[in-house]
């Protein structure tokens, strides 16, 4: 039987109802788990950490939306990743972090072996926290590292906390996604990242929707993928004060980039890996383990999980 996943939202959970989940997490039977915006005691929230602790099948956590809300839940969902092998992808938005939060979490985090995808928008984050993400961001492909990074709403952090994440984006050698909608960037920290975005290897999608860009952030944009060699597939730069007219030169080129990867893809009869896709691209989940089922009975959801938190259902 395949993993299947788990996925409960904003509902108070009931004692028998974290047992089952617990359960299902020591029979290895979860691939991705999502309580998004539950209601659980602490000490429940303690026995689905240790759960995560002992699983190692899974991939996928999901914490949306205030479910670790206190300090001492982000120790112990620190001490449940010291443990974990398996995790994969990590969403905490929407939880009440502050820099304190992502101190407990930095060991675990940053030493993890497995995961490479970390969402923490709009989780009250300020520089510190900033400095500490720059150090899941390695130079080389010596350490591990995330390859999606979601900062979105992080309005605490100043020009000082952007620009060292500038600097770790361009000599990051593996992040392929960031987002970083929803911040009050403005165009002096967005020529930054297209500074960072011109030296990086690997940057493959920039979400910049909705951070206070005009024209002049644009034109930098239009300019650097029109002259220079870049790894970048896809700019947002939506709900922004840009004229429709610069944002569709810049998609063309890009697109054209594109495309010309695909055609020497071809010609090498395409030896190399697919590349990445845009990671708010929906994932369908077909295998899904309902709670209180034991056994290999699965069901299809009826919801497909969308990778950027206000998409989902």
């Amino acid at each position: 039987m395949l993993p299947g996943s788990i996925q409960i939202t904003g509902e108070a959970l009931s004692g028998a109802e974290i047992k089952d989940i617990c359960d299902s997490l020591k029979e290895n039977s979860v691939r991705l788990l999502s309580v998004r915006g539950c209601q659980l005691s602490d000490r429940d929230f303690g026995r689905v950490c240790r759960g995560v602790a002992e699983s190692v099948s899974l991939a996928q956590l999901n914490l949306n939306l205030g479910v670790v809300s206190t300090i001492g839940r982000t120790k112990q969902l620190a001490d449940a990743l010291k443990a974990n092998r398996s995790l994969q992808t990590l969403f905490l938005h929407g939880s009440p972090l502050l820099d304190a939060g992502l101190v407990n979490l930095n060991g675990a985090l940053s030493t993890h072996p497995s995961l490479v995808s970390l969402d923490l928008g709009d989780c009250m984050l300020g520089d510190e926290a900033v400095r500490l993400i720059c150090g899941m961001l390695p130079p080389d492909g010596a350490k591990s590292g995330l390859k999606e990074l979601t900062l979105s709403a992080n309005p605490a952090v100043s020009t000082q906390g952007w620009a060292r994440l500038a600097i770790a984006v361009a000599h990051s050698s593996q992040l392929r996604v960031l987002n970083l909608d929803y911040n009050p960037l403005g165009d002096h920290i967005a020529g930054m990242l297209a500074v960072a975005v011109a030296s990086s290897r690997t940057l493959e999608v920039l979400d910049l929707e909705g951070t206070g860009l005009t024209n002049q952030s644009a034109q930098v944009f239009l300019d650097m993928v029109e002259n220079y060699p870049t790894s970048l597939r896809v700019l947002v730069l939506a709900e922004n004060d840009i004229s429709p007219e610069l944002q569709q030169q810049i998609s063309d080129l890009l697109s054209e980039g594109e495309e010309e990867e695909d055609k020497d893809g071809e010609a090498r009869g395409r030896s190399g890996p697919p590349r990445e896709k845009p990671a708010w691209v929906p994932h369908s989940i077909t295998a899904s383990k309902r709670l209180g089922q034991k056994g290999s009975t699965e069901t299809d959801i009826t919801r497909a999980l969308f990778r950027r938190d206000h998409f989902y259902l």
